[in-house]
C-alpha cells in the first residue's frame, strides 16, 4: 500500500485550535495592549483596595457628603462615547471613511466633555471641603479619578492621531482605498475600540466603588 504523502497534513486538520495556537495568532501589538490593560486593572484594584482599607480602618462613616453630580453626568457621557466608537468598525468595513471620521471626531469630543466634567466634579469636592491634602479618603478620590483621566487622555491622543489619518485618507479616493485595505489601520481601529470600552468599564467600576465608599 502506498502511503498517502498528505496523510500527516490531514491528521488533526479538523481539530479546533488550541489556546496556545490562538495566542500565537494574536498580533504582537494587540498582545501588548492586553498586557497593558491587565497592568492598569491591577493598579486600580490596588488603589481601590487601599481606599477601602483606609476608610474601614479609620471607621469613617460613609455618606457624609454627596458624590459630585458631575461624576454621574460624566458616566453618562462616557457611555455614549463608548456606543459611538462601537460603530467605527462597521463604518470601516463599509468603506465609509467620511462617516468614520465623524464617528471618531464625536468620540473625541465626548471624551473631552468627560474630562471637563471630571474637573467640575473636583471643584464640587473642594466646595464640600474635601481636598487632595485633606482626609486620606478624599485624597484617594482625587488620585483614582485623576489617574483614570490620565489614561483616558492617552487614549485620546491615539484617537486624535487615527482621526487625522482618516481625515487625510478621506480626501482622496486612492488614499481611501489604501487606508481601507491596510491591515495595520484595521488593527489600530480594533485597538482603540477595545481600549475605549476598557476605559468605559473601568470608570463604571470605579464609580460604583465611589458610591459604596464615599
Amino acid at each position: 500500500m502506498t502511503p498517502d504523502p498528505n496523510r500527516s497534513n490531514k491528521v488533526g486538520s479538523n481539530r479546533p485550535a488550541s489556546s496556545l495556537q490562538r495566542m500565537e495568532r494574536v498580533p504582537p501589538l494587540l498582545m501588548m495592549l492586553y498586557a497593558g490593560l491587565a497592568g492598569v486593572t491591577v493598579l486600580f484594584v490596588v488603589l481601590v483596595g487601599a481606599y477601602a482599607y483606609t476608610r474601614f480602618r479609620a471607621e469613617m462613616p460613609t455618606g457624609n457628603y454627596p458624590l459630585p453630580r458631575f461624576f454621574s453626568l460624566s458616566t453618562i457621557v462616557l457611555l455614549i462615547s463608548s456606543y459611538v466608537i462601537a460603530q467605527a468598525r462597521r463604518l470601516y468595513e463599509q468603506d465609509d471613511l467620511l462617516t468614520l471620521r465623524r464617528c471618531l471626531g464625536a468620540t473625541l469630543l465626548l471624551s473631552s466633555v468627560f474630562a471637563g466634567l471630571q474637573l467640575l466634579g473636583w471643584r464640587e469636592l473642594m466646595a464640600q471641603g474635601v481636598f487632595f491634602n485633606g482626609e486620606s479618603s478624599g485624597t484617594f478620590v482625587y488620585l483614582i479619578s485623576a489617574l483614570h483621566v490620565a489614561h483616558l487622555l492617552g487614549g485620546m491622543l491615539f484617537l486624535l492621531t487615527l482621526l487625522l489619518r482618516t481625515h487625510y485618507a478621506a480626501r482622496d479616493a486612492v488614499r481611501s482605498l489604501v487606508f481601507i485595505r491596510n491591515p495595520y489601520r484595521r488593527l489600530q481601529l480594533r485597538m482603540i475600540t477595545l481600549y475605549w470600552h476598557f476605559i468605559d468599564g473601568l470608570w463604571i467600576a470605579l464609580f460604583a466603588a465611589f458610591l459604596f465608599l464615599y
